[in-house]
């Protein structure tokens, strides 16, 4: 698995990391043997970087994690975690008093002394401007509760507001080929100012997998049903916040440019699944460090990992992919993430 290091954290972790809000169990019902195995057969396939936030599950993502590391597999994983969604999403709850205990309850939760990354999930957009959430965050690393710090955003402005602040070791943004935006600015800026990007919703909610049609059921805790139209969350997390007709039929044409012949730049050696086809694109994309898919099972986690293997797509192939974008999505999304 090709290593990346990820901005300032000095960190090397691997392409293909690991999301966990699954384990959280808010995609349906994820058993705490499930959700381990999933963690083992991603360490097995070279994974070595856990994304997960203090909200998944209210800290079963977190504890989960904790137990692999400390019962099961030992070190040499990068675990970033994420805090702010616990209350209200107000500026002035961005404040150092909040802060040390957030970050108290997540190194219990993952039983470590020192939390490797600690990111702002995706707080009102002032608190990214604000002087005093920086200094806050770096009197956390001067205190030794956190390593480094970084911000997981919904719009590209955000993002660009973090990558302005020195301290700022990373940013986590939703990047896929159906959520083109951060190619424009957020990744060249980034990349200047040695900020890592770690990619979520690289699938787009599973839309990527080109498994889904009209007639696909979710399950009523899945927030592909309960935030379909923005009700619990930014509808920007769900389905990347395109229309959902509107990605089944876009998925289809992608599932089709990705099966062509000539559509990696070599020979991959091995069948490639739309899915993994999707993830490659993302690894590809100049500026990315790191990319979060999740996975429900084992063989799933197996499968993502494997595309740190794949070759890079066409030129071809990947003028396509833009197309496809202009064709059903721009319109609709590129001014408002």
């Amino acid at each position: 698995m090709e290593q990346r290091v990820l901005g300032k954290t000095g960190r090397s972790v691997s392409i293909i990391g690991l999301g966990t809000w699954q384990l959280g169990a808010d995609w349906g019902s994820v058993t705490e043997a499930d959700a381990l195995a999933v963690l083992r057969a991603a360490v097995e396939s070279g994974v070595t970087f856990f994304d997960t936030a203090d909200v998944y599950g209210d800290g079963r993502s977190e504890r989960i994690i904790g137990r692999f590391i400390a019962d099961i597999y030992g070190g040499g994983v990068t675990v970033a975690t994420k805090m702010g969604r616990r209350v209200a999403q107000v500026p002035e709850n961005y404040v150092l008093e909040n802060f040390r205990a957030w970050t108290d309850r997540s190194r219990v939760n993952l039983g470590v002394d020192r939390l490797d990354l600690v990111q702002l999930h995706c707080p009102p957009t002032p608190v990214y401007s604000t002087d005093t959430v920086y200094d806050a965050l770096d009197t956390l690393v001067a205190e030794e509760r956190i390593a480094a710090y970084g911000v997981s955003v919904e719009t590209s402005a955000e993002a660009l507001a973090a990558i302005a602040r020195p301290g700022v070791a990373s940013v986590q943004i939703i990047l896929n080929a159906f959520r083109r935006k951060p190619l424009e600015q957020v990744l060249p800026a980034a990349a200047a100012a040695g900020v890592g990007i770690i990619v979520r919703v690289p699938l787009a909610s599973g839309l990527l997998s080109g498994r889904y049609t009209m007639d696909t059921v979710f399950s009523a805790d899945d927030h592909r049903t309960y935030n379909r139209h923005g009700e619990a969350f930014d509808v920007g997390e769900t389905f990347s916040g395109v229309d959902y007709a509107a990605g089944v039929r876009a998925a289809a044409e992608f599932a089709a440019v990705v099966a062509e012949p000539g559509a990696f730049a070599a020979d991959p050696g091995t069948p490639v699944s739309t899915a993994q086809a999707a993830l490659r694109w993302v690894t590809q994309q100049p500026g990315v460090t790191t990319v979060i898919p999740g996975a429900r099972d084992a063989q799933q986690a197996r499968q993502n990992a494997a595309v740190g293997a794949l070759p890079p797509l066409s030129e071809n192939a990947l003028g396509q992919i833009e197309n496809l974008y202009d064709k059903y999505f721009r319109a609709d999304i590129h001014s408002r993430w």
